[in-house]
């Protein structure tokens, strides 16, 4: 991981210190990506800053540096309340206001609906950013709620059954995107339904300014299977025609 803060703010007065800043620090232990994240580095060194009651300039870049690595301000509002009970309420409550600050151009301002659920690390090779599942029911019809990230998006994909089938989305948070191959696109907003026809492909998420969540209903049918195709490009996603 490259650095060069050290040498720019204290090379003229400690040059060794700046040095092994920018060298050593940066340019070894947090280059170890084999053995850790930069993601998962970014919060641990989050919540060794909080812990230690450090709220400056230093905290700062490492919550903008966590948020550029992935950390969504869902997951850092959640790391920060859970520490509070290990670190303590002051130190976890100074930090609220830089999170806010950090985190300002993410427009999620509660709770979904129908909550939040876990990361859905099960299907994350099928998204295209980060997304999270609540399941809601699954007696009898499969029921869940997904949320997903600004600019996430799931894969083209298709519904495939020999009779009935398909899916039904029920939007209740956030703004979105549904797309069918060869079709326009269409914007998603909370009460929208989409009724997705069994063997179409298709892909839906989020729109890049806000976070989006829908319920998902599988439509019962005979031999239902699911197929995941390609990824939607960046470049597809930036050039929709809303």
């Amino acid at each position: 991981m490259k650095q060069t803060a050290g040498r720019k703010g204290l090379g003229d007065l400690a040059p060794k210190f700046a040095e092994l800043n920018d060298d050593i620090l940066f340019g070894e232990v947090w280059s170890r990506t084999d053995k850790l994240s930069l993601r998962d580095r970014c919060m641990i060194t989050v919540v060794a800053l909080i812990s230690k009651g450090i709220t400056d300039n230093s905290l700062k870049y490492h919550l903008k540096n966590a948020k550029d690595h992935g950390i969504t301000k869902v997951e850092m509002v959640e790391i920060v309340t859970h520490i509070a009970f290990y670190i303590g309420w002051p130190n976890a409550w100074a930090v609220f206001p830089l999170v806010r600050e950090i985190y300002s151009d993410e427009t999620i301002g509660k709770e979904p609906m129908f909550g939040l659920g876990k990361p859905n690390d099960a299907y994350a090779k099928f998204f295209v950013g980060k997304s999270y599942l609540n399941p809601l029911n699954s007696t009898g019809l499969s029921i869940n709620n997904v949320t997903f990230e600004p600019g996430c998006r799931n894969n083209y994909h298709i519904h495939h059954a020999k009779k009935g089938g398909g899916q039904i989305l029920l939007c209740t948070d956030g703004e979105g995107y549904y797309k069918e191959e060869g079709k326009e696109v269409r914007k998603l907003f909370p009460g929208d339904v989409v009724y997705i026809a069994p063997n179409v492909k298709h892909w839906h998420g989020a729109t890049k300014d806000s976070w989006f969540s829908h319920i998902a209903i599988e439509v019962p049918g005979e031999e239902c299977s699911n197929e995941w195709l390609e990824p939607v490009s960046d470049e597809e996603y930036l050039n929709l025609k809303q």
